[in-house]
């Protein structure tokens, strides 16, 4: 792929979910690799769709934490928003689980970064509301790091869900959230 946007050259695809398609980018101004998240092209024009993009970004800016993807800045371009965001090379820690047998420290340690990376959110009043392995990178330097705050919720924030909907992968949810709670 041979794409620029604004100083941002595309790479390569990366992924693609529910709330957006994933690109590698090298930021050509501070020459570096950075991640790139646009809203896919049927939700762009959704009213609601893109106040939960800017929450995503809003909510990943306001954490500052060693084991949470860093979010860089959201821009606008030919119409289209998108976050540029760290790009993390590694393996999600799905993958990570299912190529190799960490040890039960390893284990502790990968859930003990998490969990830190979770209070570090949570102290904040934001809840990510879809922790799963498809969402944790295993960086190349073992770091875990936390990704994806697409449908994340501020404490005392305008509710952008709908009433009676629940957001969230049903397989990883509290029983409080599958309630919408």
């Amino acid at each position: 792929m041979d794409k620029q946007i604004l100083h941002y050259q595309i790479i390569e695809k990366l992924g693609q979910g529910g709330m957006g398609i994933v690109y590698k980018a090298l930021d050509t101004r501070l020459k570096r690799e950075v991640a790139i998240k646009f809203l896919p092209g049927h939700i762009a024009d959704n009213e609601e769709e893109n106040q939960r993009f800017e929450n995503e970004a809003q909510a990943s800016a306001a954490l500052n934490h060693l084991n949470i993807a860093h979010i860089y800045s959201i821009e606008d371009a030919d119409n289209q928003k998108f976050i540029v965001m760290e790009y993390v090379p590694g393996i999600e820690l799905k993958e990570y689980l299912k190529n190799n047998t960490p040890s039960i420290n390893e284990i502790v340690s990968i859930f003990k970064q998490l969990t830190e990376g979770m209070r570090e959110a949570h102290s904040k009043g934001i809840t990510h509301r879809d922790i799963k392995s498809a969402n944790i990178m295993i960086a190349e330097n073992g770091i875990p790091k936390i990704m994806d705050f697409g449908i994340a919720k501020f404490k005392g924030s305008a509710q952008v869900t709908k009433v009676g909907t629940t957001l969230g992968t049903t397989s990883y949810m509290s029983p409080e959230q599958a309630r919408s709670e």
